[in-house]
């Protein structure tokens, strides 16, 4: 199993979760998350779609909703990495919230760490 890495990147200290791990679901996986950030100290953890509950992207199932609201709580960014589509092809609803979130600070949406690292670049200009 590749471990979680930390790293500063463009100025920002990012807490990468590896690509297999527990799944992170509901409100006591997000608080185990946020205490990793906060022991090494990152203010963005970048998450592999692969970790995120199935229901992430279903938000009428509510797991989205707890586990960001968390983040936000803690003034910890979420990045989520990956293509969308590992737990279906986003459209509706759910493509106008990645679409909003992406607009914002707290919660992104990104295919992969280079996407990332072009956002945080962007966001120092």
């Amino acid at each position: 199993m590749t471990p979680n890495t930390t790293s500063v990147r463009h100025g920002v200290r990012v807490l990468v979760l590896a690509g297999t791990g527990p799944v992170i679901g509901d409100e006591q996986s997000a608080l185990d998350v946020i205490g990793d950030a906060f022991g090494e100290e990152a203010e963005l953890v970048a998450v592999p779609i692969a970790r995120l509950d199935p229901g992430f992207t279903r938000l009428a199932s509510g797991v989205a909703g707890a586990v960001v609201q968390k983040f936000v709580n803690y003034r910890v960014r979420l990045v989520v990495v990956g293509a969308l589509d590992h737990h279906g092809v986003p459209s509706g609803p759910v493509a106008d919230w990645v679409r909003e979130a992406n607009e914002g600070r707290e919660l992104w949406f990104v295919d992969d760490l280079e996407e990332l690292d072009r956002r945080l670049s962007e966001a120092r200009t």
